[in-house]
């Protein structure tokens, strides 16, 4: 387990958003990316996961490929990154700067409408 401090944490999470290929980054759309220390019980029953169940990451909204032309006027989708299991589960400080990255493509996957199965079958795992 590592630990880094918040500020070190979120400028991670902007240096990935920022290294996005321009092809992928323009299709980010209404999608706002937040840090949370760690998951709520909600959040966890959201992901199908117990209320002790490790989550990295969740992605909230509705996919691009389910937004129809009557969507508008809503709230952005939400991306977050929990800090503390990313920091449980990471060896060292380079190991965690790779988890973020990892996780956040991981849920702007879910924004283009992939789910986790496809990501299984892509070898994303």
């Amino acid at each position: 387990m590592v630990h880094v401090s918040r500020d070190l944490f979120e400028q991670w999470v902007a240096e990935a958003l920022d290294a996005l290929p321009e092809d992928i980054a323009r299709y980010v759309d209404n999608v706002e990316v937040v840090v949370q220390w760690w998951p709520t019980r909600e959040q966890l029953r959201r992901a199908g996961l117990p209320p002790n169940g490790l989550l990295l990451g969740l992605y909230e909204g509705v996919p691009l490929t389910r937004r129809g032309i009557a969507y508008g006027l809503v709230p952005p989708d939400k991306i977050t990154l929990f800090q503390g299991p990313l920091e449980q589960v990471s060896w060292d400080v380079d190991d965690l700067r790779r988890r973020v990255r990892h996780t956040l493509i991981h849920e702007l996957a879910h924004h283009f409408g992939i789910s986790d199965e496809r990501l299984r079958e892509l070898g994303a795992y």
